[in-house]
């Protein structure tokens, strides 16, 4: 019955796009609402909740203590998971994690990590021996498409907000005192795109992506950079270069307005 439903829906949304309109009157390179709540955890170092439409995720993160990876003996590291909770859809199921949870979680992290966007060697404490390892973990609270770019957005907001743990003189953690703020250097975002016919839309909702052929993520910075690239969707949807290009162009346009009004930069 659910998959009907979602039929019906995806051919209304193809009918919409041919006329070149959108179920929610958006333009196609426009996004939904954006809404953050910051300090929603008092256990976690810096957490974040993001409202993108009726899409909603919730990002904590916590630093920890770790060893160096051995090619990186000067660097601390960071760690981006994700939980596709059951309260946010009935297509979600307790569990191992889901492949397209992981695949989230994961270009997510790369597009931080390329983008150096914190200063890994100030995660270092003694080096070769102890870091910091900064852990990011996001959770679903709704799906209504395109989680991409939402936890995108909290994951960088949750580290805007975030303070190391205090060490004492033997550089064990001590409980719920804090030193100084995690120093962002850059503020990468993501920006993704689903296929529709022949049109492709920014900012998905979870029908559009029901009805898509394909979907391409890109993760920009503010310095002109793209740290991260990634083809999703039915295997038999593509984007032509051109329309790879478009996709680029409205990613650098669109992540220069977030991180203006979300982080104050230009």
């Amino acid at each position: 019955m659910q998959n009907i439903i979602w039929e019906l829906e995806s051919d209304k949304i193809r009918k919409t796009v041919l006329e070149n309109k959108r179920l929610d009157e958006r333009a196609f390179d426009e996004y939904r609402p954006i809404e953050l709540t910051t300090n929603i955890s008092h256990n976690a170092d810096g957490s974040c909740q993001v409202k993108l439409g009726k899409t909603e995720v919730m990002v904590g993160v916590k630093s920890v203590l770790g060893t160096p990876y051995p090619d990186k003996q000067n660097e601390g590291s960071i760690s981006v998971n994700m939980e596709f909770l059951p309260i946010a859809s009935p297509e979600f199921e307790y569990g191992p994690p889901s492949s397209e949870s992981i695949e989230t979680a994961r270009v997510v992290d790369r597009g931080l990590r390329e983008a150096k966007a914190l200063d890994f060697t100030k995660l270092c404490i003694i080096e070769g021996e102890k870091i910091w390892v900064v852990f990011l973990d996001i959770y679903t609270l709704n799906q209504d498409g395109n989680l991409f770019d939402a936890s995108s957005i909290g994951c960088l907001k949750a580290l805007s907000e975030a303070k190391l743990p205090k060490l004492d003189e033997n550089n064990v953690i001590i409980p719920y005192e804090y030193d100084k703020k995690l120093e962002l250097k850059r503020h990468p975002l993501l920006s993704t795109f689903v296929k529709i016919g022949n049109s492709v839309l920014v900012d998905p909702t979870l029908g559009e992506e029901k009805a898509s052929s394909a979907r391409f993520s890109i993760a920009t910075t503010e310095d002109d950079y793209i740290t991260a690239f990634q083809k999703g969707g039915k295997a038999s949807g593509s984007f032509s270069v051109q329309e790879i290009d478009q996709c680029i162009e409205t990613a650098f346009k669109r992540a220069k307005e977030l991180r203006k009004k979300f982080f104050g930069k230009k």
